[in-house]
């Protein structure tokens, strides 16, 4: 079996954040037969980290992303989908991904970033691919401070994005900031979330995640429908632990059986 269809496009500009940076575009097994067929989308962010070893943060690991979908979609476990690894700009990283500025830390440019991803990503990539626009076949996700800003964008576009994949998120951020905005936000529809932390990443990780959890079971998620949570046995804060989780949350967001309804 030949290797995953990987499409990049290198330095594509932003005019809402004044910057460039790469996207690299999975495409499923069968994308071109039949043609005709459109594809549900999940929006990846620190793109560098997914595919290949070579550009991810760590030199050698990254999440295996594309190999492991084509084994899922080939095994008929999660539906044929188009993923997107939008890079992240460096030195930005932590003022895109945050929803509120810090003291000393800075940050707070995620709703510019969210713009960015709606009024200049996602229209690129409708132009180009074959892509579902329902909010049930769209999906954003990323870990740590990426699981932060898919949860915090997610939460507030829930017309946007049906689902969300939050591995190890950092939800304290700004005194947990996402907490108060959680339990504050009409969120509706409600959308899928995969939500994960491992025990061993230190401070109150499993902690704060868990209490973000638990915000969304009042809020009326339901455990094993809408919602899966996973405290994942000695997993470390990085990309060789976050590997490990792509496929069981492609297979509880995207599931096979899903895409024949």
């Amino acid at each position: 079996m030949s290797g995953p269809t990987l499409i990049k496009h290198e330095q594509f500009a932003s005019r809402f954040l004044r910057n460039q940076r790469d996207l690299i575009v999975y495409l499923p097994p069968g994308y071109d037969d039949p043609p005709r067929r459109a594809f549900p989308i999940l929006y990846l962010h620190d793109g560098q980290n997914l595919f290949d070893g070579a550009t991810s943060f760590i030199p050698g690991m990254d999440w295996h992303v594309g190999q492991t979908a084509d084994q899922l979609i080939h095994g008929g476990q999660v539906a044929p989908l188009i993923i997107v690894g939008i890079y992240n700009a460096g030195k930005q990283r932590l003022g895109e991904y945050t929803p509120t500025p810090v003291p000393r830390l800075g940050g707070g440019r995620a709703n510019r970033y969210s713009k960015f991803l709606l009024e200049e990503v996602r229209p690129f990539l409708q132009e180009r691919y074959r892509v579902s626009g329902s909010v049930e076949n769209t999906g954003i996700g990323g870990s740590s401070l990426g699981g932060l800003v898919s949860l915090y964008l997610g939460l507030r576009l829930p017309h946007v994005f049906g689902k969300i994949a939050a591995l190890s998120p950092s939800v304290w951020w700004n005194e947990r900031v996402l907490l108060r905005f959680a339990a504050a936000a009409p969120v509706q529809p409600i959308p899928r979330i995969w939500l994960d932390a491992g025990t061993r990443e230190g401070g109150r990780t499993v902690e704060d995640v868990e209490r973000f959890r638990d915000i969304l079971l009042r809020k009326g998620w339901q455990l094993g429908r809408d919602l899966h949570y996973e405290r994942v046995e000695g997993a470390e804060h990085n990309e060789a632990a976050w590997s490990q989780r792509v496929g069981p949350f492609l297979r509880f967001l995207f599931p096979a059986r899903e895409s024949r309804v």
